[in-house]
């Protein structure tokens, strides 16, 4: 099942801000804590002059969130990741679930319409009828959210290499072996094609070849022995 998790957590306490006296948001809504007002309610309520403890505070925003979150999560007809369902309870918590249950956000999420529904989420940028560049801000990430990790799920993982069982299974032997074949066939090709010093330069050349894919040879079953593998 979706829950709370830290990033949806941050992201309220972050945007909300943690204030212990009360005040007037800018829609002039009496509010403490973080975000907490008397439309929520439940707990002690909230009037201008009341100041509380960060313990307070803390414990309030736990509650709001949990009560919002199962609000929300009766609303969704189809399962969200928990960076959907978060920026969901973000959202809700900070505009009413009223405003949340007649959102397109909500209605294109329950339709599968992903992208659609981050989108809708931005709407909600006004208070007082007046974009609010802190809500802009609060939108955004509640929409980054809403999208993290999205183009990951389901990818698939590396396959391991199997285990190998014979040093003639080693591509760095099989390809010395190669080599000192292909060095041979050259080799007499080139001495039965001409005479005198060429062929014992092309000979010479053929040979130095051989050697060292041998070598190569050599230094790869030494280390198989070892255990390289």
């Amino acid at each position: 099942m979706a829950h709370i998790n830290q990033d949806t957590l941050d992201l309220v306490k972050r945007f909300e801000g943690l204030r212990l006296t009360a005040y007037r948001c800018p829609a002039g809504v009496v509010t403490i804590g973080y975000g907490y007002t008397n439309r929520a309610g439940f707990g002690p309520g909230v009037k201008m002059g009341d100041v509380w403890s960060e313990a307070q505070a803390d414990e309030m925003l736990d509650a709001g969130l949990s009560r919002c979150a199962d609000q929300v999560l009766a609303l969704l007809t189809r399962a969200p990741t928990d960076n959907q369902f978060g920026a969901m309870v973000s959202l809700a918590y900070n505009i009413g679930l009223g405003a949340f249950s007649k959102s397109t956000c909500l209605k294109r999420f329950n339709a599968g319409d992903i992208e659609g529904a981050a989108e809708a989420l931005t709407w909600f940028n006004k208070a007082g009828g007046k974009v609010l560049r802190g809500l802009v801000r609060r939108r955004e990430a509640e929409a980054d959210l809403f999208l993290k990790d999205s183009s990951v799920v389901g990818a698939p993982l590396p396959v391991p290499d199997k285990e190998r069982t014979s040093p003639l299974q080693s591509t760095t032997l099989q390809a010395s072996v190669a080599c000192v074949a292909a060095g041979a066939a050259k080799g007499v090709t080139a001495v039965s094609a001409l005479d005198g010093t060429a062929q014992i330069i092309i000979a010479g050349l053929a040979c130095i070849v051989v050697l060292g894919a041998l070598w190569i040879c050599r230094e790869r079953l030494k280390r198989w022995a070892a255990g390289d593998r």
